[in-house]
């Protein structure tokens, strides 16, 4: 019966979490709505912006911390949703909404095994719940922004759909804004430089070339145009292209050298949005890894980045849901994968020692 009445609340939280818009940077009524349900709980959460964090009851400074940590923003709703993204819908085990499995699912998980080891005096550790703002866009007032308020952590779990697997290694993110440059003429004479075709010559070199080092968890690095725009009018040869390149880097090369080496192989002037989200991992002999291992877990590497990026210890990335919905039409979490991922939560850090 308590466990039953849990899963009820959890998914009540949950609904009133889709309900309410929280696209990055705007997650202040979400923020308010978490706010809310720790004070019925009679918890004081510190918060900084849309940030809101707890320390267990008998947290003790000479114990080592682990952080649970998930996001409660969203990216805003694409095309081919059949549904109303911010209408919660239950169908069967399927909760249907916009947030729901990134990272609605994982975030309600780790919340409620906080919970259950909120009031213990007896761990070997100590725990802060933390959920934080602008995961979906790396934002600085996120969590890097109260990183230095929860003191020092020494192990972090992160809440992302995995299927409830240990990522034990994720892959970094370059953004390079790139624009190679020519001189107009008329399309009808040969006239000018054009840049358009300086940028497809970068290109097909960016889509041909391959890194060398490849990682057993994560793969080869990979490098992906996604963005283009050159040109004003038909017969004037374009004397500026700009492109967009996203990288994503293993753990065999960080942002820095790569953005070097491209820069020496491309015609265009490179500009990187950030060189701070480089690869992330935890080491396969740390003990919440074997003792995900015991339980039955697997590990992989991560395409996907997180905000594991933007953390100086280790940490490991697991919860309810699956990748592939995230950012999806019509993104449902079933509420079976929440009951097991409270109840694995619970189980990894059971008797847990790091």
């Amino acid at each position: 019966m308590k466990a039953k009445l849990m899963i009820k609340e959890a998914l009540n939280l949950l609904q009133k979490l889709i309900a309410t818009p929280s696209f990055s940077r705007e997650e202040k009524n979400t923020a308010e709505i978490l706010n809310s349900f720790f004070k019925d709980k009679n918890l004081a959460p510190s918060r900084h912006k849309n940030n809101l964090w707890l320390k267990n009851e008998h947290f003790n400074q000479k114990l080592p911390t682990i952080l649970l940590n998930s996001h409660h923003d969203t990216v805003k709703p694409g095309n081919g949703w059949s549904k109303d993204p911010f209408e919660p819908e239950l169908q069967e085990d399927r909760l249907y909404g916009l947030g729901s499995n990134d990272a609605g699912g994982p975030l309600i998980a780790l919340i409620f095994t906080f919970l259950h080891f909120y009031a213990r005096a007896d761990l070997p550790f100590n725990l802060i719940l933390a959920a934080t703002a602008e995961e979906e866009i790396s934002g600085k007032d996120g969590v890097a922004s109260i990183l230095p308020e929860l003191g020092k952590i020494d192990l972090g779990i992160i809440g992302e759909p995995t299927e409830m697997q240990m990522a034990v290694a994720e892959k970094g993110l370059l953004v390079i804004d790139a624009e190679t440059k020519g001189e107009t003429g008329h399309a009808a004479r040969e006239e000018g430089d054009n840049a358009l075709y300086k940028a497809m010559e970068d290109i097909q070199w960016l889509r041909s070339h391959q890194f060398p080092m490849n990682s057993e968890l994560l793969g080869p690095v990979k490098v992906t145009v996604t963005q283009i725009e050159a040109g004003y009018q038909h017969n004037v040869v374009p004397d500026s292209c700009k492109y967009v390149i996203d990288v994503r880097c293993n753990e065999n090369y960080n942002n820095h050298q790569l953005f070097a080496f491209l820069e020496k192989h491309l015609q265009a002037e490179l500009n990187a949005r950030s060189f701070r989200l480089n690869s992330s991992g935890i080491s396969l002999e740390h003990p919440v890894v074997k003792r995900g291992l015991k339980l039955g877990l697997q590990t992989f590497g991560s395409p996907t980045l997180s905000d594991q990026a933007l953390m100086n210890f280790e940490s490991l990335k697991i919860g309810p849901g699956k990748s592939a919905r995230s950012h999806a039409p019509d993104e449902y979490i079933c509420i079976s994968e929440i009951e097991n991922g409270i109840a694995t939560y619970i189980q990894i850090l059971e008797n847990l020692h790091i």
